[in-house]
């Protein structure tokens, strides 16, 4: 098949890691006058069943071969899930599949993202991109956050990004004009956890934390971590939440509504140290987080900037929408990561290709 770089329809999948669901966004991506645009066909995000939010929450204690079944396997459930998505409108000329990170641990240039292209291209019998990080880890890049270009080329009117998924990012042009991002600090993901130890998948507008009480001594401890003073390129992974947030979380043996309450405002303080205090421009919040009520009040008390929150389709399937677009600019060989983003040696091009 010959690509043209001016216009392609993408399938976008994305599993993030909070589990809450696949999405999918079927976009169409155009390139007129040296300007990027999309339009966006079709999105849906299709809940996990139980035992497959089990075989990801626990895929990394598998053995060689079960990981590389389960790795076969999820692609081919990807695969799946993305013929009935795709049943009722028009074929893409390609899938782009972030897949779902399970290793990620930068500093030794492992990252790993499950869930076989080769395995989603069979079932769909459509070409599939997948596998983005591997060879910016190799270059020495953090492999992450990449869709830090997808903001500068889609959403250029907003001077800073920021995501509240699992875990927050932010990107935004420095004093050079060069795009730079990383990871923030967790937020779903530790979110989730608490919640989900009282019964609830999740903290529905913030209301379990809006009824506990702030724990100076717990907020002064979770902002003391090193990874808050370090320098970007930064990236952060299930590992770091789960061997220095919840250890220090749950050594204090405060109610679970004390301990968002306190983890809310932690998220709200991080992020406000990295916003010029004097700049009026706007700041775009996407995300599961941008949701939640009680936090997005805290951010904007703590904050300078114009906070805008799209429409929800943007909100639920931004992360999709760019992934999608991240495979859009791999069939046309144009640089999809960037090394000041990531601390690679080089810009480059990310994604293994399985063409049908």
């Amino acid at each position: 098949m010959i690509f043209n770089r001016q216009k392609m329809t993408v399938l976008g999948i994305m599993s993030g890691t909070s589990l809450d669901g696949i999405d999918f966004a079927l976009c169409n991506f155009s390139f007129v006058n040296n300007i990027f645009s999309f339009e966006i066909i079709k999105s849906q995000t299709v809940e996990y069943p139980k035992s497959w939010i089990e075989n990801l929450k626990n895929a990394q204690n598998l053995n060689a071969f079960e990981f590389i079944e389960l790795h076969k396997n999820y692609g081919d459930f990807l695969g799946e899930k993305a013929n009935e998505f795709l049943s009722d409108t028009i074929k893409p000329e390609i899938i782009s599949s972030h897949g779902h990170t399970i290793f990620h641990q930068p500093l030794k240039r492992i990252t790993f993202q499950l869930g076989d292209g080769a395995f989603i291209a069979a079932k769909t019998e459509i070409t599939t991109v997948s596998d983005f990080r591997n060879l910016n880890t190799a270059l020495s890049g953090q492999g992450a956050p990449l869709v830090p270009l997808g903001d500068k080329l889609l959403f250029s009117e907003y001077k800073y990004c920021i995501n509240l998924g699992g875990f927050a990012n932010i990107s935004f042009d420095n004093s050079a004009n060069q795009r730079v991002a990383f990871d923030i600090c967790p937020v779903n993901f530790v979110i989730n956890h608490y919640s989900q130890t009282l019964g609830f998948p999740f903290d529905k507008n913030g209301d379990i934390a809006l009824s506990g009480k702030f724990n100076k001594e717990l907020f002064d401890k979770l902002n003391e971590n090193e990874f808050y003073s370090k320098k970007y390129p930064k990236s952060l992974g299930r590992e770091f939440v789960e061997n220095e947030v919840f250890p220090l979380i749950n050594k204090n043996n405060l109610p679970v509504n004390d301990i968002l309450n306190t983890y809310y405002y932690h998220i709200s303080f991080q992020i406000s140290k990295l916003l010029d205090k004097n700049n009026s421009g706007k700041l775009l919040i996407t995300g599961g987080g941008a949701k939640n009520i009680f936090l997005i009040d805290l951010i904007k008390k703590a904050v300078s900037q114009e906070i805008i929150i799209p429409n929800s389709e943007i909100v639920d399937f931004k992360e999709a929408i760019i992934f999608a677009f991240l495979g859009f600019l791999r069939m046309n060989e144009e640089t999809n990561i960037l090394k000041s983003v990531t601390g690679s040696k080089f810009d480059n091009c990310g994604g293994i290709v399985n063409l049908i």
